[in-house]
């Protein structure tokens, strides 16, 4: 009969007599040594686990002071001019007869400017007009003239394309917050390059008048529709006007229309053929939109000898620039606009004289 088989215990090695007697008293896990055989295949978790080093609490954050809407004291301009959007595109002879938003809304925000808005400009006090110590004020910023070696170093820097001093001037025209963009140019450079495009471009001595005189520079270099604005020998940017800023684009008022139903001197039917007569003439010129058009008062003019009605094609400048374009031509040509349609502007040039129709 066959008995079965005891199994018995996987033999251990036995070392020395001092490491059974250690094994005993301290246990097995404490020898610096343990045996190949008794070294488990994961790592053994100590049963009184380190405690965590206390972390400092950090500092709290200090909260983010929300900025005031309305400051303590409203901003103070020795300026003596008043403060509008566009200086050249606007004129003081036009008299608004309504206005798209209320007038007690100020583009400078409230109470940050000590001048009240009237929804077209905010004006000045009469205590800070002074047109004598302003001309002198300038000349001594100014001072002495430059030479044709100096102006033409200066030229040399900034009049080509790829000068990091420069100003787009789009449709707006000398904007009120480009007086600020050209005295932070100043801080840095001598002078500082103004490109010009637009409906702005039709009058560009009037661009220069209001540069010089609402900055205190003086145009050096002008080219067509480039322009370059020296600061002066004694600008200290320190010294810099006070010039703040405008937080938004006023809505423009409602001016009287431009074109009448009947033409002045004209009857009704006199107005309709001519205006029949300019939209089925050929386009005298084909405008682009931010174009540069500083030679149609001139090309206007020409065809004025010749014909009576002209027709300008702005079918890509869009509604707003047709009618501003009109609008400056009938004042710098003369003429009188008779009819915006389609984006097509036609002009008349009015009834002459005796005496020009005689000679």
């Amino acid at each position: 009969m066959l008995l079965p088989r005891k199994l018995l215990p996987w033999p251990r090695p036995r070392g020395s007599r001092g490491q059974t007697l250690t094994r005993r008293l301290f246990g097995a896990s404490y020898l610096s040594q343990p045996d190949d055989d008794d070294d488990p295949p994961f790592t053994r978790i100590p049963s009184n686990l380190p405690r965590p080093l206390a972390l400092s609490p950090l500092p709290p954050k200090p909260k983010a002071q929300a900025t005031k809407i309305i400051p303590d004291e409203p901003a103070r301009s020795d300026l003596p001019f008043d403060f509008r959007y566009s200086y050249s595109e606007t004129d003081l002879s036009w008299r608004p007869i309504g206005f798209r938003e209320p007038t007690r809304f100020s583009p400078f925000g409230p109470g940050r400017l000590d001048r009240p808005w009237d929804g077209v400009a905010a004006r000045v006090d009469g205590e800070v007009r002074a047109g004598d110590a302003r001309v002198s004020n300038r000349e001594e910023v100014l001072g002495e003239a430059l030479s044709e070696a100096e102006v033409a170093e200066l030229v040399e820097r900034y009049r080509h394309s790829d000068c990091s001093r420069q100003i787009n001037m789009g449709k707006g025209g000398v904007t009120h917050n480009m007086l600020d963009d050209i005295h932070n140019h100043w801080r840095r450079a001598e002078a500082v390059r103004i490109k010009c495009l637009g409906v702005a471009t039709l009058d560009m001595d009037n661009i220069c008048f209001h540069l010089e005189d609402k900055t205190g520079g003086k145009i050096i270099y002008r080219s067509i529709n480039i322009l370059i604005l020296y600061r002066g020998r004694n600008y200290d940017p320190k010294q810099r006007p006070v010039i703040p800023l405008m937080l938004w684009k006023p809505l423009a008022p409602i001016y009287p229309r431009v074109v009448q139903n009947v033409a002045e001197g004209l009857t009704f039917e006199q107005t309709k053929e001519m205006r029949n007569r300019g939209l089925n003439s050929l386009p005298l010129m084909k405008l682009t939109r931010n174009g540069v058009y500083v030679n149609v008062v001139e090309r206007v003019r020409e065809a004025f000898k010749t014909l009576e009605v002209v027709r300008l094609d702005c079918s890509h400048t869009g509604t707003s620039d047709c009618k501003k374009i009109g609008v400056k031509l009938r004042d710098l040509v003369p003429c009188v606009p008779i009819l915006f349609k389609d984006e097509q502007i036609i002009l008349w040039r009015g009834k002459l004289d005796q005496e020009d129709s005689v000679s």
